[in-house]
């Protein structure tokens, strides 16, 4: 561990983020094109309205990512900057109160979602000829979601402790694993969106096998042991402060899209809905290096941080920057000259591959912007700052989201739900950049004060 420390404090911090982000950028990679791959083989095989209902579960597997991100995100926070400071007793507590944490929220959402799944399908938006699809999926998905959220939770530890190697594992021998099953499942036995269901709680279980293994072993500094699960109220009161802002991120996300669902059905119906669930896959496929990398900034962030290494800290945000902007345009491009090409991917009906075309150009108008909310959110969490990470999290969705998706279709129609996104986007742009900007004259200031108190 004081090896890993010294190479995060010292090392070239171009070389460390790649180092961090490499396999988290391969392993999320990995999961947005297994849910790809879901996609195009319930689409070819069954057809768009099997699509509409597996976008219409979304918005509840967001929820689940959720309890995942907000105990993951917090623990891994006080880990990385624990760590950093040397104290790795607190670092161990903060992992095992998150685990005990995770699981009994997952326990508290999973029961009533379980008991009123048809009725909040319906909620959601699902028309009689969507629902069985729908439904079906969710039914099993409820099986592996307990397992969905410990693995977004361990992932965060695991990569807080600067292993973001073994963190890629659990991801890619997910993602292979559900692959394979899909083919074995949807082709093969010919189960549909039930074999969907199945392939993908079966690779979750996977993955939290291998965490489990991970923990268990001598390469992680938490060497799971009951005394680990005693809870310590003021950790897992921090876990739960710092995470929120990822949480709500996520809440916020899943609302947004549950009303974002609502009203593309209500101005357009169940073949934009399936346009919908399309153009998220692919959304997701430019979304993942980003989270990568922003997952691979934090620990870095938090050590150097921690370490008072401020010039450091100014120097790989920098660096995230101009990577994740370099991923962001290359999806610009590619959502815009070649949207036909993309949809036909999942599905060879003309009339999808036509009517969807338009919508992927507008979302992407501002596609070069994605990655700064989320950087921004990133490097607020790991110096252990809520507030403006909250803000950050929150403004996008319920401060400029929410009342585009109302009012703008309202006087456009159908284009006022495709224009609100590039209309977030900017807003959520500048919000960030007034913190950040804020932030980085308070780091000049103490970095100006420490040379300073040296002469």
């Amino acid at each position: 561990m004081e090896e890993q420390k010294k190479q995060i404090l010292s090392e070239n911090l171009r070389v460390l983020l790649f180092k961090f982000s490499l396999p988290t950028i391969i392993g999320m990679v990995i999961i947005a094109l297994y849910n790809f791959v879901d996609t195009i083989f319930v689409g070819n095989v069954i057809g768009p309205d099997a699509i509409a209902g597996l976008t219409l579960v979304l918005p509840v597997n967001i929820f689940i990512v959720a309890i995942g991100l907000l105990t993951g995100v917090g623990a891994a926070s006080i880990v990385s900057r624990s760590l950093g400071k040397g104290d790795k007793e607190k670092a161990v507590v903060a992992g095992g109160d998150s685990i005990v944490l995770n699981t009994v929220l997952n326990i508290i959402i999973i029961v009533p979602i379980y008991i009123f799944s048809e009725k909040i399908l319906v909620f959601l938006g699902a028309s009689s000829v969507v629902l069985p699809y729908a439904r079906d999926y969710l039914n099993i998905m409820l099986l592996g979601f307990v397992f969905l959220s410990f693995s977004v939770n361990g992932t965060n530890l695991i990569r807080a402790e600067g292993r973001p190697r073994a963190s890629m594992y659990e991801m890619v021998i997910g993602s292979i694993l559900n692959i394979i099953l899909d083919y074995l499942f949807i082709i093969i036995f010919g189960w549909g969106v039930k074999g969907a269901a199945i392939a993908t709680v079966i690779s979750h279980i996977a993955s939290s096998v291998y965490i489990f293994a991970f923990f268990v072993s001598r390469s992680s500094i938490f060497h799971i042991k009951l005394k680990m699960f005693k809870i310590n109220k003021s950790i897992s009161r921090r876990i739960l402060a710092i995470g929120t802002p990822s949480f709500l991120m996520e809440i916020m996300g899943s609302v947004m899209f549950l009303l974002f669902i609502r009203i593309v059905r209500q101005y357009g119906g169940d073949i934009y809905i399936a346009i919908t669930g399309i153009g998220i896959r692919i959304i997701d496929l430019i979304f993942m290096p980003i989270l990568g990398i922003s997952q691979g900034l934090s620990p870095l962030i938090g050590f150097n941080y921690g370490a008072r290494l401020y010039p450091r800290v100014k120097k790989v945000l920098g660096e995230a920057f101009i990577w994740t902007s370099v991923v962001t345009i290359f999806g610009f491009i590619i959502m815009v000259i070649f949207p036909e090409s993309l949809i036909s991917i999942f599905t060879s009906d003309i009339s999808v591959i036509e009517k969807g075309a338009g919508p992927l150009r507008l979302i992407a108008m501002f596609a070069p912007l994605w990655s700064f909310p989320i950087l921004g959110s990133t490097f607020f969490q790991a110096i252990g700052k809520v507030r403006p990470s909250l803000i950050i999290s929150l403004s996008r969705d319920l401060f400029f989201f929410i009342p585009a998706i109302i009012i703008l279709p309202r006087f456009f129609d159908l284009i006022g739900v495709w224009i609100s996104w590039p209309v977030t986007d900017f807003f959520s742009f500048a919000i960030t950049a007034i913190f950040l900007a804020r932030e980085i004259r308070i780091i000049n200031r103490d970095i100006e004060s420490e040379k300073v108190s040296l002469t």
